[in-house]
């Protein structure tokens, strides 16, 4: 099972930038398919990105055009660019990983999770 691990998280303003890093050890993440989801007080967990193992991409409407989900195999990392932000993006990022190639599946289903970063966005 991979073990993963968040970072880059941070408080900006409104229409700022941020890039979140997800580092994975014990396996390669060649195999799997990978996600980003936000938790914000309160709220559920919601997925907002998805890479699936062949390539394809999936986001959330709310973020679409914002926000850009990619890997690097040869650094085992994932990443999670994010441009415009508003405050409504404020949350606990995570990343998660699912062995095979999946769209976009409920957090239930997705088999090692990161601890989260913060991301806090001001107005």
């Amino acid at each position: 099972q991979v073990h993963l691990v968040e970072s880059g998280g941070d408080s900006v303003q409104a229409g700022g930038s941020l890039t979140l890093s997800c580092v994975a050890s014990g396996d390669s993440l060649r195999t799997y398919t990978m996600a980003w989801f936000r938790q914000a007080p309160g709220k559920e967990r919601e997925g907002v990105a998805n890479l699936a193992r062949y390539g394809d991409t999936q986001y959330a409407d709310s973020v679409r055009g914002r926000f850009t989900i990619s890997k690097d195999n040869a650094k085992n990392a994932l990443y999670l660019q994010m441009i415009s932000l508003r405050p409504e993006d404020t949350a606990m990022y995570y990343c998660a990983a699912r062995d095979g190639n999946h769209g976009l599946l409920p957090a239930g289903l997705y088999t090692s999770w990161g601890q989260g970063t913060q991301v806090t966005v001001s107005s």
